[in-house]
């Protein structure tokens, strides 16, 4: 593959819902091109980017994957990603490194859930140019007309058709350029012809409305549209370059990408009017004092590359793909990680095309390709040279709220899981591991149950170990409503010296977390030395209620009276006889079992309201606020015991049909309901019979 300066690249992050044909689409290209030999149908786990044994598993994509296309002097670097929304850290990680949006709708199923996010991802929150390609539309239910209008109805008038099917008896025959106002049919592909009787209004519906989009962008393109003026092509690419790179004019294209129908004419489109990189002219960075700088996006700055994602191989290692945002990256050569304040060596840059990997000898500003075996870079790192160190700004990944305790199968298969979900966390940022010190629990969070079955099946695969998972354990807490107090007097004697210690302590509530110890010892009744050795026996104590074992919080516990022996008396004997005083107070003092609130922020569609807050009630949660975001979107705070949302993640998205997302977090303790108290002690008594 040939060097590409920055005016001749386009990156295209491609998107929609999961099944709308991603994949298949960017293949189709590569497919025209003679860039491969075979073009695979996606699904069966032989397409040429859904190359993962785990994707060919499930016929879908799971992992964002590079696909450069050379046409026409130009280099597409097609940025495929998932569309199903367990793997939304994947389609952020494509986000971030492309320029333009091309979001794939199917001819069928028009609008769904995974196109209104790639809307809100691509267009609301990150204004890039967006493209549209209705697919599958070979398929006799697919309906053009219906589809445009869903999309319109959704994202506006900025929707604009520039293609359009030819259907006879239900099936589509060929298609119209609107631009050109020429047909061309399945048959005979390369000879344009006229466009057919019945559809000429409608084409010069459509067209009107192109030229009306295109004369919005000029002064003089609309006084020419005002006086009935025909526009010349050069006019028109110009104003189409300017409306596409603007977000005023939004393209509809479509076909079959299984058939190669449409994909010429798309490529063409994406070449000709999608910005290159290098038209940012700058780029936002930050400098070693965190102030705002900007970086020229040509070749002739210094230069800098982030890395956006992590691959471990295990026969290559370690591969950093990154995109290079200013400068040249070359091979063998040495690079600063700013992230990280460590030099690394660059042996050999590569250009990645599915799974394989192409040598080059440089990356230019604004490519994409990748490096292999750095030693400290990791994914939101940035690559730089030490005369002008800089750094980017990490991707924002969602964060992962669903957690399952985790658990290997034999104690051998203890460290290679370790080993596995480690590497893993370093591939895919939306996978955490919590390693609880109070249950003794390793908790796997990620986006959903198919996220969660794609990581435990690629630990049995690649990594040889097999888990198990359970509902993780919540995290009570016990405390005190009354007073009480209590002797602890522990002696023993098995000949030759013993052991003898005597407290009276006192128990009581307090607004402490933590336990707070207080002596009232009068006349050496306790030597000060054994305060120590009662408090930690008190502490230790603490550590588990009298009520289901769990945490003790809220108490104060006061030394006011006790004995000792001058010659049995040790440290050891008056911890036992703070035990022993606890034991016999806290039964007494009232004790309770509070249960974890956390603090639930819910985004949704509108529509959605009244399901989410009838679904909150009968979870025990209360809502705290309500209002609109500038996505249109509701935003509803409530909160709710953790252990009624412990899988809110899928509950949720089958609620919102996957539109909806939430936050959690830890709020306060709070008192337990007595039925709820009950079934939680009476499932702690029947654990410890057990």
């Amino acid at each position: 593959m040939k060097d590409y300066l920055a005016n001749q690249v386009r990156n295209v992050t491609v998107l929609g819902h999961s099944g709308s044909g991603k994949s298949t689409v960017i293949e189709a290209c590569l497919y025209f091109n003679k860039q491969i030999d075979k073009f695979q149908r996606n699904g069966d786990g032989t397409s040429y980017l859904n190359f993962d044994a785990e994707e060919g598993k499930r016929g879908l994509s799971c992992y964002c994957h590079l696909a450069p296309v050379e046409w026409k002097d130009k280099k597409i670097n097609f940025i495929d990603t998932p569309g199903y929304m367990d793997y939304e850290g994947e389609e952020v990680t494509g986000l971030t490194v492309g320029d333009n949006a091309l979001i794939v709708v199917d001819g069928k199923e028009g609008v769904e859930a995974g196109t209104e996010r790639a809307w809100k991802e691509a267009v609301t929150k990150r204004k890039l140019p967006t493209i549209f390609f209705i697919n599958k539309m070979d398929d006799p239910n697919a309906k053009f007309d219906e589809v445009l209008q869903g999309l319109r109805d959704k994202f506006g008038n900025t929707v604009i058709p520039f293609e359009m099917p030819i259907v006879k008896d239900g099936k589509s025959i060929g298609s119209i350029n609107i631009l050109r106002r020429k047909a061309w049919y399945h048959d005979n592909r390369n000879e344009a012809q006229e466009v057919p009787a019945e559809l000429s209004d409608k084409v010069e519906e459509y067209y009107a409305e192109i030229a009306e989009a295109i004369a919005s962008t000029d002064d003089e393109l609309m006084e020419k549209f005002f006086n009935g003026e025909e526009f010349d092509m050069h006019e028109v690419a110009k104003g189409l370059r300017i409306g596409v790179r603007s977000g005023d004019i939004r393209p509809v294209y479509c076909g079959t990408a299984t058939e190669m129908i449409g994909i010429e004419r798309l490529m063409d489109l994406i070449t000709e009017y999608f910005p290159s990189y290098a038209e940012k002219g700058h780029i936002h960075a930050l400098n070693t004092k965190g102030d705002s700088i900007e970086m020229e996006t040509n070749e002739h700055e210094a230069m800098s590359a982030f890395v956006f994602k992590t691959v471990i191989d295990p026969f290559v290692g370690k591969i950093s793909y990154l995109k290079v945002m200013s400068g040249v990256l070359n091979s063998d050569s040495q690079v600063y990680n700013s992230c990280k304040d460590a030099n690394e060596k660059i042996s050999q840059v590569y250009v990645i095309s599915g799974k394989f990997q192409s040598g080059v000898g440089k990356l230019f500003t604004g490519d994409i390709g990748a490096v292999v075996k750095l030693q400290s870079t990791q994914t939101n790192d940035t690559l730089c040279t030490n005369q002008k160190v800089v750094h980017y700004e990490p991707i924002a990944f969602p964060k992962p709220m669903l957690g399952y305790a985790i658990w290997p199968k034999t104690k051998a298969d203890e460290d290679k899981m370790s080993v596995g979900i480690k590497n893993m966390c370093e591939e895919d940022h939306t996978i955490r591991l919590d390693k609880n010190a109070e249950t003794h629990e390793q908790v796997l969070y990620s986006l959903g149950d198919q996220h969660t079955d794609l990581i435990i099946s690629k630990l049995k695969s690649k990594y040889k170990v097999e888990v198990t998972t359970t509902v993780p354990t919540v995290q009570y807490r016990e405390t005190i409503r009354g007073k009480a107090e209590a002797q602890g007097k522990y002696k023993k004697q098995n000949g030759g010296a013993g052991q003898y210690g005597d407290v009276w302590i006192r128990f009581e509530p307090t607004d402490s977390e933590d336990m707070v110890f207080a002596e009232e010892v009068f006349g050496g009744a306790v030597p000060k030395q054994y305060f120590p050795p009662t408090e930690q026996g008190l502490r230790d104590c603490m550590n588990k209620g009298v009520l289901a074992g769990f945490k003790v919080v809220g108490v104060k516990a006061t030394l006011y009276d006790g004995s000792y022996h001058p010659v049995d008396s040790k440290e050891v004997a008056f911890k036992e006889a703070a035990r022993l005083a606890y034991n016999a107070a806290m039964p007494k003092a009232n004790p309770v079992l509070l249960e974890p609130i956390g603090k639930v922020t819910i985004t949704a569609p509108e529509e959605y309201t009244g399901t989410l807050m009838g679904d909150m009630t009968k979870r025990r949660g209360l809502i705290l606020d309500m209002q609109m975001n500038d996505d249109n979107e509701q935003v509803i705070v409530a909160e709710a015991p953790m252990s009624e949302i412990l899988t809110y993640a899928n509950d949720l998205r089958s609620m919102t049909q996957g539109r909806g997302k939430y936050v959690v977090e830890f709020d306060r303790y709070q008192a337990a309901p007595k039925d709820v108290a009950d079934k939680v002690i009476a499932a702690a008594k029947a654990k410890a019979e057990a």
